[in-house]
């Protein structure tokens, strides 16, 4: 027969076994910013990074289409990390993983639909560029459209979770 105040004692001995993820998340970003302040390891990270995003065209003397595309890729995946992780992080720190990663889904899903919205509405006005010349105004928005129907979608997919979640909760 289970003994329930074991298995709870149990629980709470392997809780307090180790680092949490969390935990073990915080000291690696310890770590790497005192090794950051080193001279000989800070130098090495400076030319590592430079030899990707430092490429110049011979040609021209202006930074390479790989350099731009690198930089680009490296800012949107640190935006996405700062920006949604900071608030998940946050939220995982008050309400758990499970709750956290839905609230954070149907938030960011809930903002891009409403961002799509808005560009199809108040799509760019003024100059345009030469490539787009030929595109009518609605061309022009699909993209837009597109994002805000994907993003509506996982919205309510992310919705449709929490009260999975809540009523799981309840019970």
């Amino acid at each position: 027969m289970p003994n329930p105040k074991r298995d709870f004692i149990d629980v709470i001995r392997r809780d307090e076994s180790g680092l949490s993820k969390l935990e073990m998340l915080g000291l690696i970003a310890f770590i790497l910013s005192l090794l950051a302040m080193v001279p000989f390891i800070r130098d090495f990270t400076i030319n590592l990074v430079g030899t990707v995003f430092d490429q110049f065209d011979e040609e021209t003397g202006q930074h390479s289409d790989l350099s731009i595309a690198a930089r680009g890729i490296v800012i949107v995946a640190g935006a996405v990390l700062v920006f949604i992780g900071s608030g998940w992080l946050i939220l995982w720190t008050d309400v758990g993983k499970r709750l956290a990663f839905l609230l954070t889904g149907a938030a960011t899903f809930g903002w891009l639909t409403v961002n799509g919205i808005l560009f199809t509405v108040y799509a760019p006005r003024g100059i345009r560029p030469a490539n787009l010349e030929g595109l009518s105004a609605l061309q022009m928005r699909l993209p837009a459209i597109a994002m805000s129907l994907g993003a509506f979608v996982l919205f309510l997919m992310f919705s449709v979770a929490l009260t999975r979640y809540e009523a799981d909760v309840e019970e």
